[in-house]
């Protein structure tokens, strides 16, 4: 199964958390497809001069943009979850797009909430990191 990263990932791995080096690393050799939402992207850079490892990390994932159709699929699934982050949704929603994915997070119970509130469909792990 795909791997999609929520920001609290990319954050892990910026600040050198060993077990999230130690799975991504792993996910790289093993070919495991990495998603990140341009969205999250979005909420970690900040300054490229100081964040070359973040643009590495990310440059070996593909970063999904949010298109008219995502965004419609995203603001439908915060009305049923009753939130506004639309972070957290394109990320359910990009895991649910690609079929099932193991979303990695540093925020599971929003991420579950969002995963329970959309339509049944492909499966989502969900992993703390």
């Amino acid at each position: 199964m795909p791997y999609v990263y929520d920001t609290g990932a990319l954050i892990a791995l910026e600040n050198d958390d060993r077990r999230a080096w130690v799975r991504h690393r792993l996910a790289l050799q093993d070919d495991t497809p990495i998603h990140i939402p341009a969205g999250v992207t979005a909420q970690v850079w900040r300054d490229p001069r100081r964040q070359v490892r973040l643009g590495e990390i990310i440059s070996a994932c593909a970063v999904e943009p949010l298109d008219l159709d995502a965004a419609r699929t995203v603001g439908i699934l915060c009305g049923r979850a009753r939130t506004s982050d639309v972070v957290d949704a394109s990320v359910v929603t990009l895991a649910v797009r690609l079929g099932g994915a193991v979303v990695w997070t540093s925020d599971p119970g929003d991420i579950a909430a969002l995963a329970d509130a959309r339509d049944a469909g492909p499966t989502i792990t969900i992993r703390t990191v």
